[in-house]
């Protein structure tokens, strides 16, 4: 058993804005803790289905006065874009809150971690995350009246596990519709229509645990999930931004923050 106290990383790190908007970047953590570290698989090591790069894509949000919330632990530590009780929210094949399968249906772990271990992720690392989305969404509708929660993902643009074919640049998720207004919606759509990208409302992916269970348009707290083609901004052969590329698409990343504010 790890020695939980042994663990240097927070949970997430948070930075506060005034506008009534919220961005969450749940899977794009590096952390590992000890006993997660020490039982993965040698591939699995290079956290190939991390969303890599999203806090750094996202530089300029630090000038526009929106609350930001990026997790620190990687999601094979533990998953927070998945329910706390791990029910499936898929019906296609996909990852659970503690992965043991990567996106291309290798083992994650040749030693999964410990029962104990997984209860302390929950309470630990899960818990803190959402309770401050939670906190900073309430506090934000008692400002504004109204609250808006965006998710920012990325993922490979061909993972054929999860679907066929190459994904559209912009994936958007609203839960079929349910978890954010179609003006809202209508204003995202037309700042990629007016870009070099393409894009797909609710395809293989119409939003995660985090856009579903906050987003409510009869509560007034909205929520969208952008997952975003890493072709857009990732090199090909590593991990790491192609700044020709994320120079094209950051003015549209902006577009769509501008859309969703007052």
């Amino acid at each position: 058993m790890s020695n939980f106290d042994a663990f240097n990383a927070e949970p997430f790190d948070y930075n506060e804005g005034e506008l009534p908007l919220l961005v969450s970047m749940p899977h794009s953590g590096l952390e590992l803790t000890p006993e997660v570290n020490e039982g993965l698989a040698d591939y699995a090591r290079k956290l190939p289905d991390t969303d890599w790069m999203i806090p750094e894509l996202y530089n300029f949000l630090a000038d526009m006065n929106v609350s930001v919330i990026k997790a620190n632990y990687s999601r094979y530590v533990i998953d927070l874009n998945r329910p706390f009780d791990d029910e499936k929210l898929y019906a296609t094949k996909t990852t659970g809150l503690f992965p043991d399968i990567t996106f291309d249906d290798r083992p994650v772990f040749t030693t999964e971690p410990a029962e104990g271990h997984r209860e302390w992720c929950k309470q630990n690392i899960w818990v803190p995350y959402h309770e401050k989305v939670e906190q900073r969404l309430r506090e934000l509708k008692a400002k504004h009246g109204y609250a808006i929660l965006f998710d920012a993902h990325s993922i490979a643009a061909q993972v054929p596990m999860l679907f066929e074919g190459e994904l559209p640049h912009f994936n958007w998720g609203t839960n079929a519709g349910v978890t954010l207004p179609d003006q809202y919606l209508e204003k995202l759509k037309g700042a990629v229509n007016d870009s070099p990208f393409n894009q797909v409302v609710n395809g293989r992916f119409k939003g995660g645990y985090i856009t579903r269970h906050y987003g409510s348009i009869d509560d007034d707290i909205h929520s969208i999930q952008l997952e975003l083609s890493q072709r857009t901004y990732l090199s090909d052969d590593a991990y790491e931004l192609d700044m020709q590329r994320a120079e094209k698409v950051r003015p549209v990343l902006k577009a769509c923050i501008e859309a969703l504010l007052p």
